[in-house]
């Protein structure tokens, strides 16, 4: 296994482990094993960028495909990097920091549900937007978007609270829309290329 996908499920074992302490109030090693974080998340930005960097050197050149990938790939580390961002900002208010680390989550639905569609349900690609080629990451971003309106509606319904997951939904309706059409902008192409010769 490549190192970007040990340290993906490293990040999502942390998640757990974190959420289980708090839920049993042991808050001292919950804020010693958060640190780890610090480590974790730089690595998962390098091996993101260098396993994409890696699959495109096996190109020529880019076609309107690699546009829409690259969007999918680069934009979504943004995304969680705006959540983890977010969520260290708010650490000291434990309600929106627990909020924010939750939606990390989100950015990474694309690419496990795009290998399992393309794995065990390939027969529904057909019927997928084209371009190029049937663009699976709809149903990743569609979900996401469905789980942040209905954690948004909880989160009023139970606590009276908005400043998180309608926040959230917004950036990842911003990835879901980059994904979808910044492969038809010359902003976005000129930048794939640069990133593609770099």
């Amino acid at each position: 296994m490549h190192l970007h996908g040990i340290t993906l499920i490293f990040w999502c074992t942390l998640l757990v482990s974190q959420g289980y302490l708090i839920r049993i109030k042991n808050y001292s090693i919950h804020k010693r094993v958060g640190k780890l974080s610090y480590v974790i998340v730089p690595l998962i930005a390098f091996t993101t960028v260098d396993l994409y960097k890696y699959r495109l050197n096996e190109l020529t050149s880019l076609s309107t495909r690699d546009y829409l990938f690259t969007a999918s790939v680069l934009i979504a580390l943004l995304t969680f990097l705006i959540f983890y961002g977010l969520a260290i900002f708010y650490k000291s208010k434990p309600t929106i920091h627990a909020r924010y680390m939750v939606c990390t989550i989100f950015p990474m639905f694309t690419a496990v549900i795009d290998r399992i569609i393309d794995s065990y349900f390939s027969f529904l690609l057909p019927y997928f937007p084209d371009v190029s080629g049937p663009v699976i990451q709809v149903v990743g971003l569609t979900l996401a978007d469905i789980l942040l309106i209905s954690l948004s509606i909880w989160d009023w319904r139970s606590h009276r609270r908005l400043n998180v997951f309608p926040i959230a939904l917004i950036v990842h309706l911003i990835y879901h829309y980059s994904v979808l059409n910044f492969y038809k902008f010359e902003f976005w192409k000129t930048f794939s290329n640069w990133f593609f010769e770099l």
